[in-house]
């Protein structure tokens, strides 16, 4: 990395990936204390008390374009940090479960706007040699963050009955560090010149990303890209087609890879597949583990082999993963087969949808676009997110678990004729260049 600047702008702005992982996690540590304190039922322990950071990032990512696109994505950041600060602190000491869940609420709108400002922001200051990597950083933190709430609830799970507590507002911590670091990045320089015509705001955040570079005539790149854009368009008008449904599509196959479902569910799983309840933890550990190497594998090959490789090599790897699950289910394995499976379908989805999504929806609409297609594509995540985890328990009661692995195996043969006919290689082509030759894209190979 030729620039330090940017990849510790990077790092600070991934940060809010850090906290996305660990706000999603650490409700898993408090659990069964919240269920014996508010015993309110099944029903509303899932859906209200668990579920609230859920359905609060559904509303976050539903309507993070339009702070990113009128506030600014540095703005828009701070706010994110705010959110996951108040949220913490407020869930932490709540003393009312319907207090807790509004508090667990707004976490969860931090987390689903964060998943549009980060990416874009990163997107916009990054080379774009080197862009794949700098905004998979964001999905690293995810990963990594998912790891430290599972070893910060270990460490906290003696303290007592309010440990749980102590597990959820611990993240006030990196909350508060995050913010105070994320107001020393500058403003997007390509959101200066779009949204404020600032231009000598961008040329001098453009001078100190690439000070050997010529600042003035990427501002005039920039100018003629958003003076040739029609600012009354919306993603979906009939010119911006293409990318509407990558985007979808895209979001569409991550979710039902079953990566959500296996995740919310994986004790369940590991105890059907016949281990017991030591056993089943340790593979939580390993996946875990699993997930993070991978992850990082995938971030360092994203500006070599290109976003679509990565995504071949996801969907083979989820397709032989899924398939063996299913088997093992229907002919009645026991033992470590499964565990083994999803280790190889963990490493799969990391290395492949895991590493691209965010990346990927950050590239593909024109910068006057951008907040709100990535807005789309992430709103279609978070809500299969919300919806098919929720079915998945009916359905190993209904049809079985064998079925419901064999039925993502053949979603994603299905994504991998998607990558295969419609996604397009987007590494190495300057934002400016992309929504020029998106439409042609398609046919390149």
């Amino acid at each position: 990395m030729q620039n330090s600047k940017i990849l510790f702008w990077s790092i600070t702005v991934a940060l809010a990936g850090f906290l996305f992982g660990f706000d999603t996690v650490v409700i898993s540590g408090a659990d069964l204390s919240l269920q014996a304190l508010w015993q309110q039922g099944e029903m509303f322990h899932g859906f209200v008390i668990m579920a609230s950071a859920l359905w609060g990032t559904v509303v976050g990512a539903l309507s993070g374009g339009i702070p990113t696109e009128r506030l600014g994505r540095k703005m828009t950041l701070i706010l994110v940090g705010i959110f996951y600060l108040v949220s913490a602190l407020g869930s932490a000491l709540a003393g009312d479960p319907w207090v807790f869940a509004a508090f667990r609420f707004v976490g969860g709108i931090g987390v689903g706007v964060s998943t549009i400002a980060a990416p874009a922001y990163i997107s916009e200051i990054a080379p774009a040699r080197n862009r794949g990597k700098l905004v998979a950083l964001y999905q690293f933190n995810i990963v990594f963050g998912i790891l430290v709430a599972f070893l910060s609830n270990y460490l906290l799970s003696d303290l007592g009955e309010h440990a749980w507590r102590w597990m959820i507002g611990v993240e006030a911590i990196p909350a508060f560090v995050y913010t105070v670091m994320v107001f020393g990045v500058p403003q997007s320089p390509r959101w200066l010149m779009i949204y404020r015509n600032d231009r000598a705001g961008a040329e001098r955040v453009l001078q100190l990303i690439d000070p050997g570079g010529d600042a003035g005539a990427m501002v005039e790149e920039i100018s003629r890209d958003n003076g040739a854009a029609d600012h009354s368009e919306t993603i979906f008008d009939p010119t911006y087609r293409y990318p509407l449904m990558l985007a979808f599509l895209l979001a569409f196959f991550n979710q039902f890879s079953g990566i959500n479902a296996f995740l919310y569910y994986a004790p369940r799983i590991f105890s059907e597949a016949g281990l017991e309840e030591s056993s089943a933890l340790l593979s939580s550990i390993g996946i875990g583990a699993v997930n993070l190497v991978f992850t990082l594998i995938g971030l360092s090959l994203i500006d070599r082999l290109g976003r679509r490789q990565l995504m071949y090599i996801g969907s083979v790897g989820y397709i032989v993963s899924l398939s063996l699950v299913a088997l093992a289910f229907a002919l009645q394995w026991q033992g470590w087969y499964v565990p083994l499976f999803l280790f190889v379908f963990i490493a799969a989805h990391a290395i492949g949808q895991g590493t691209v999504i965010w990346v990927f929806l950050s590239e593909i609409f024109p910068n006057h676009l951008r907040a709100s297609g990535t807005s789309f594509g992430t709103s279609v995540h978070w809500i299969l997110a919300a919806i098919i985890p929720s079915l998945v328990p009916v359905l190993f009661t209904a049809i079985g678990t064998a079925p419901v692995f064999a039925f993502f195996a053949l979603m994603m043969v299905l994504q991998l004729l998607f990558v295969w006919r419609l996604m397009p290689e987007t590494k190495g082509v300057p934002l400016e260049e992309l929504d020029l030759v998106m439409p042609n894209l398609q046919a390149v190979r």
